[in-house]
């Protein structure tokens, strides 16, 4: 019997690939991270809110508003002429009349008016003090000025009280109120990242120590290097240690609080707010009334006349001025008092806590 192969015929294989239909495409996920980097980027973005905001309200247009002046004589046809100029002026002037040139000129070197205009018959004079606001000496100029060419007489300015030799511009002190500052904000953070570390004592030894050396450099950059003061060394000193330690105290007062907000909030208050209230571009009396508040009771505006009046009014007090600046050490006294607390409780918590968790174990077990 001879075996026969049957032979099955083969099923080709189908195809699914043309077949099903196609998945419909899904979106990738959003890298991880983005939702971190917008609120990163809110503080370059208040910063430059808060800078623009600032420092073009403060200075972009100078309106003098009840700036004190003074017009010499004692005549009849004087304080007409003062009142007419005060009435001419809208309220950008406050003219007073004064005896003589000499009363003129005291109440300028104390800065009591900013400017004092004397008109003879064959001149016009204007007594004023670069040493208390170049700004506000030009100022003055324009408007007199134009009263001694109306009156056809030839105008020139006696600088009563002059800026420095190198300091023409009796801005100096201004722009060393700045480096203080951004000395005294820029070291509160790095060393509030170290106060975990240390007692509150040695805090406050930091604290001090760090505005030792702020005041330190700035005093050898302005006064050796580059003679914009020549004398009060130690007065100066003393009150710009007082001025870095209160903004450093108070940067690592905030810090726990803050965290990576505390360089935008210290620029705010050190910078934006700080520079522009200081009377170091413009006096008071030439701001909007906001900066004009800001100037009575802010530091950088005390420290500014306190050494102002050192270096070229040192006949004046400043006793109001150091006032200001002891006061303002109390908030950064005080925040880091409430932090430290603050932190010792809650160590104190998470360490009865973990005790509580061991002995939860050990009974477990």
């Amino acid at each position: 019997m001879t075996a026969t192969d049957t032979i099955t015929p083969s099923t080709p294989t189908a195809k699914h690939s043309n077949s099903e239909p196609s998945k419909p495409n899904t979106p990738k996920p959003a890298p991880k991270g983005w939702g971190k980097l917008a609120r990163t980027m809110l503080i370059p973005f208040f910063l430059c809110a808060i800078m623009g905001l600032f420092y073009l309200g403060a200075f972009h247009q100078p309106s003098p508003h009840n700036v004190q002046v003074a017009v010499v004589g004692d005549s009849a046809a004087t304080k007409v002429f003062a009142q007419s100029l005060q009435d001419e002026s809208d309220g950008a002037l406050n003219v007073r009349t004064v005896e003589n040139k000499d009363v003129a000129q005291q109440l300028v070197a104390d800065r009591e008016i900013v400017a004092a205009y004397e008109s003879t018959e064959d001149s016009a004079t204007l007594y004023a003090s670069s040493a208390a606001s170049e700004t506000s000496v030009n100022i003055a100029q324009k408007v007199f000025m134009n009263v001694a060419y109306k009156q056809g007489q030839p105008f020139h300015v006696q600088d009563v009280v002059p800026a420095g030799e190198h300091d023409s511009t009796g801005q100096g002190l201004f722009f060393l109120l700045v480096a203080l500052s951004i000395g005294g904000y820029a070291s509160a953070v790095p060393l509030a990242g170290f106060m975990g570390k240390v007692k509150l004592p040695v805090r406050f030894a930091m604290a001090a120590v760090a505005a030792a050396v702020i005041a330190t450099i700035a005093v050898l950059v302005s006064g050796p290097i580059y003679q914009i003061i020549d004398n009060h060394f130690t007065s100066i000193w003393l009150i710009s240690w007082v001025y870095a330690a209160s903004i450093i105290m108070l940067g690592m007062g905030l810090h726990p609080m803050l965290r990576h907000w505390t360089t935008p909030v210290l620029t705010m208050c050190f910078v934006a707010l700080n520079f522009t209230s200081s009377g170091g571009i413009f006096q008071p009396a030439m701001q909007p009334g906001f900066f004009g508040a800001l100037n009575t009771f802010w530091n950088g505006a005390g420290w500014l006349h306190a050494v102002q009046t050192l270096v070229y009014f040192p006949d004046q007090s400043i006793g109001m001025d150091l006032l200001r600046l002891i006061l303002w050490l109390i908030p950064g006294i005080a925040l880091m008092c409430a932090t430290h607390a603050w932190s010792v409780h809650k160590t104190r918590l998470a360490n009865e806590n973990a005790k509580i968790e061991e002995v939860e174990r050990t009974v477990a077990a």
